[in-house]
């Protein structure tokens, strides 16, 4: 019998260590591309259309959404599917409602609000409107997959992962998705929250690629100035941008951590 090695054809980590696994095999001249890998399952942490669209131009892979909570289940409360528009809730185990954070009263289907989810066959220990903090919606449309368990809209921010910044909410993600609509942008970013004469003060320390810190420093300066445009067109505040050299900002092999918060009391 002629044993056939097919390899391993998908990954299953945090987006953060993926892209950071992107970048360190472009300094070991490996393109990713030529690997057996076709798909990526990415979760643990928020992360944006941007991020997906860089994985899988990077890496030649379809990256799928997965969700879940280590109180709940760990992976395995809801998936993406091939159609890859929301994620699929497991509802034979989950059952999951939509509330106003505020109100904790429950919103109609397309609305945003707080996830909370009650178990249905967990034993040991089941979770009764366990409230996630996880910000989506119900996507009252069928999936072109087929398939008729309800979707939620990706997780795209936590409720509890907002800072306030000189009276306007901000969450990291709105800064990722703002850096990424700019030409030569990377996902590699550190949010600096400061005090200064008792004002807030937001630093975003970006991180540059290797090609585009060697550029001329005109080009470096237009750089900072649109992705400065970016972030206050985004999030109605104005930023100071830092261009940071490469592999200045710490990698994380777990959940990445974004916003530094040095402001005090």
């Amino acid at each position: 019998m002629v044993m056939q090695d097919f390899g391993v054809t998908a990954i299953c980590c945090t987006p953060s260590y993926f892209i950071h696994l992107v970048e360190r095999a472009a300094e070991l001249g490996i393109d990713l591309r030529e690997l057996p890998i076709r798909a990526g399952i990415f979760g643990a942490e928020p992360w944006t259309e941007g991020v997906r669209v860089h994985a899988e131009r990077e890496a030649g892979i379809k990256a799928y959404d997965i969700y879940g909570l280590s109180e709940i289940i760990g992976p395995g409360v809801a998936s993406e599917c091939e159609a890859q528009e929301g994620i699929h809730i497991f509802e034979d185990h989950f059952y999951p409602e939509i509330i106003d954070p505020e109100t904790l009263e429950p919103v109609p289907d397309g609305q945003e609000g707080e996830l909370v989810i009650t178990t249905l066959s967990k034993r040991a220990m089941p979770m009764l409107r366990y409230r996630t903090r996880d910000i989506t919606a119900v996507i009252p449309e069928t999936c072109p997959c087929g398939r008729t368990v309800r979707r939620l809209r990706r997780i795209g921010r936590r409720a509890d992962d907002m800072f306030i910044i000189r009276g306007v909410n901000v969450f990291p993600s709105q800064i990722e998705s703002a850096l990424l609509t700019v030409k030569g942008a990377s996902p590699h970013y550190q949010i600096v929250l400061t005090r200064e004469s008792g004002l807030d003060q937001m630093e975003v320390q970006f991180e540059v690629t290797p090609d585009v810190f060697s550029d001329t420093v005109s080009a470096l300066e237009t750089l900072q100035r649109d992705i400065c445009k970016a972030i206050e067109h985004t999030v109605g505040i104005r930023a100071k941008v830092s261009l940071v050299e490469p592999h200045t900002i710490e990698r994380s092999q777990g959940k990445a951590k974004r916003v530094i918060d040095k402001r005090e009391g």
